[in-house]
């Protein structure tokens, strides 16, 4: 099987399947012919420069630490309206917390809660275990990019963007082996969150969908 699936691909893996990855879980998998609707929905290598180089500092925030083989390159650039990007950055620390949680197998780490409630965190922590089964971690180079982001009155908000898995890979911890597998569509992904702003001021993912091999995503 190829590099991270949607969370609910994941879930169907036998003991004997190779695992694979998605850089966050999903508590949804959409039809293709989804991609559009969920697209309009309400709308580290070097790191680029992005909003997580400006965190909100209201909240004791956990400290985000991967190996060295995990990098990111985000491309999600500053909007200049403060809420939109501490929407991003917060989205930004969700994504490697997920990772810093499968590289230390365990399905409930609190970074990865810190940052998610709800569906979100709970599809999180079923994909996260599945790692953990099987003995596994993420590796490689992941692309983020073609994000979308609106924030309403009511202290929500809805991020839309996509993911390049084509640099990502497994790596298995007994054997150390990298599975790397051909790119094809499937490596691009994408996702539609919707986020709550906490008494912390921490920008919190509540529920969060996505679609492998959307055409909105490919390169």
């Amino acid at each position: 099987m190829n590099r991270r699936p949607t969370l609910l691909a994941a879930l169907a893996l036998t003991a004997t399947a190779a695992l694979t990855l998605s850089a966050c879980g999903s508590d949804d998998d959409s039809t293709a012919k989804d991609n559009d609707k969920i697209a309009g929905a309400d709308t580290d290598k070097e790191k680029s420069p992005s909003p997580s180089e400006s965190p909100s500092t209201s909240a004791a925030r956990p400290k985000i630490e991967l190996p060295s083989d995990v990098t990111y390159e985000f491309q999600w650039k500053k909007t200049g309206d403060p809420s939109k990007d501490a929407v991003l950055s917060d989205s930004e620390q969700r994504v490697k917390a997920v990772d810093m949680a499968i590289a230390e197998q365990d399905p409930l780490h609190e970074a990865y809660r810190f940052y998610s409630e709800g569906t979100a965190a709970a599809g999180s922590e079923k994909y996260i275990k599945e790692f953990v089964d099987h003995q596994a971690r993420t590796t490689g180079l992941t692309r983020y990019y073609n994000e979308d982001v609106t924030v309403h009155d009511d202290g929500t908000a809805a991020l839309v963007y996509c993911e390049d898995q084509s640099k990502a890979y497994n790596k298995f911890l007994k054997t150390g082996k990298t599975d790397v597998t051909p790119v094809t569509k499937d490596a691009y992904v994408i996702y539609a969150s919707t986020l709550r702003k906490n008494k912390s001021g921490v920008w919190v993912t509540e529920r969060l969908t996505s679609q492998r091999g959307s055409a909105k995503c490919q390169p």
